[in-house]
């Protein structure tokens, strides 16, 4: 059974920590489909310990049914140049680091703090003909179409690596057509009435109601 530790949201860059993860509490999968069962199941974890405590305390996916894999709590610390963009390595990958040009995929939970951590998107919920998700692909950096805090959080992530990233309003959507986009009308209805509001934006609430929460897996990267 996976259990959870909550820690508190850190409120200056001064006061973050880095410690190293112990891969060995994510499992290895062994054939393709177990691979994309094991993906999901670490984002999906991720996502239901995150939306069982209080809106500014995330979770850390401590440990399996074994004590030994237990991993250290890990703050989460501030991406140099990210505009304010705070990262959790949940999984160090060991493939290529990509770069501006390049072509990325990946796959991703969103969920936005304004509405209790509500999961308003995620590329396992977009589905090819065969029923098989679709990872969202993009060029790095070539467009302002993609939320920078997105794009902050990919350049120094390698294939294969899980991070959890606090996107802060002035990184995250500016308006109703950047991307990623839920799929679905009432998903991103709700999604831009919150980030939108203009009651609550002319209350001073700016600062918060359009803080999103992104679980991203970099999948792959095509040197362009």
């Amino acid at each position: 059974m996976v259990q959870c530790s909550a820690f508190v949201l850190p409120t200056s860059s001064s006061s973050l920590v880095t410690h190293q993860l112990d891969e060995s509490t994510y499992p290895k999968a062994t054939s393709s489909s177990s691979l994309n069962l094991t993906r999901r199941l670490l984002l999906s974890n991720s996502i239901t310990c995150a939306t069982s405590i209080s809106l500014f305390s995330f979770p850390f996916i401590v440990s399996s049914s074994s004590p030994s894999k237990a991993a250290s709590i890990t703050e989460f610390v501030e991406l140099e140049d990210s505009g304010g963009v705070k990262s959790l390595d949940l999984r160090t990958g060991d493939g290529a680091i990509p770069m501006v040009g390049d072509q990325v995929s990946i796959h991703y939970y969103g969920r936005l703090a304004a509405k209790q951590g509500w999961r308003f998107d995620s590329t396992y919920d977009h589905k090819d003909e065969t029923g098989a998700p679709v990872p969202f692909t993009f060029t790095l950096g070539s467009s302002d179409n993609v939320i920078s805090g997105i794009t902050a959080a990919i350049k120094t992530m390698k294939v294969g690596g899980i991070r959890r990233v606090i996107i802060p309003p002035s990184q995250g959507y500016q308006n109703t057509s950047q991307e990623p986009l839920p799929p679905n009308f009432f998903d991103r209805q709700r999604l831009f009435t919150t980030i939108f509001n203009p009651t609550r934006l002319a209350n001073g609430e700016g600062s918060t109601l359009g803080i999103l929460i992104f679980d991203i897996e970099l999948l792959s990267v095509r040197h362009n």
